[in-house]
């Protein structure tokens, strides 16, 4: 009689254990659960690549730094910005060039009209219009 007490509360505690594990698989499994999943893994890869980054970045200015001063290049780099810059002040643009390079028609005429060009025959034509299907009726 022990023996089939123990027996019997062996298999019912297996079959608890076996279906404990099995939910918890298929609770692992749902969608939520793996785009849950999916999106912790992004975001920690996400961090490795933002530390390796730092960490490149810090090895190139360290290995920049390295190299100035082998070079003897160790001069302040605004003074080589500013020093690049023009003396003196722009020239402006005559009003009428201004406004013909701030309306995109630069090259055209004062009143905006394109010129006639030679079509395939060598004939003058019109500009091509693009509502303008040249069509024979």
């Amino acid at each position: 009689m022990i023996r089939r007490a123990f027996w019997f509360t062996t298999g019912a505690a297996a079959g608890v254990w076996a279906t404990t594990k099995v939910q918890r698989k298929i609770r692992s499994l749902a969608p939520d659960a793996l785009a849950l999943r999916a999106a912790d893994k992004a975001v920690e890869g996400g961090h490795r690549l933002r530390e390796f980054a730092l960490d490149v970045r810090a090895g190139m200015a360290q290995r920049e730094g390295e190299l100035k001063d082998a070079l003897g290049l160790s001069a302040p780099e605004e003074a080589d910005r500013y020093r690049e810059l023009p003396a003196g002040p722009a020239t402006p643009l005559p009003r009428q060039q201004e406004r013909t390079v701030l309306r995109g028609q630069a090259g055209r005429p004062p009143g905006g009209a394109l010129p006639a060009r030679p079509d395939h025959q060598g004939h003058q034509s019109t500009p091509n219009h693009p509502n303008d299907r040249n069509e024979d009726h």
